[in-house]
């Protein structure tokens, strides 16, 4: 007999019941953004350091593009 849930085999995550999409945002607490502000983060600590990230990263993305 062959299934396919998965139950049995050895390292199979186990099914976890499904659930909408406002029983996670309740689960989670989640809440509505009020405003842009809540998402600012200070990650660099200077105009340099980010331009030196952003020179990084686009250095890598290019790389084996040449």
């Amino acid at each position: 007999m062959v299934s396919s849930s998965g139950a049995g085999r050895p390292g199979a995550a186990p099914v976890r019941p499904r659930q909408s999409v406002a029983q996670l945002l309740a689960a989670k607490k989640a809440r509505p953004l009020r405003s842009l502000d809540e998402l600012a983060a200070d990650t660099f600590e200077s105009d340099q350091e980010m331009e030196e990230f952003l020179a990084f990263t686009y250095a890598e993305r290019h790389r084996d593009l040449a």
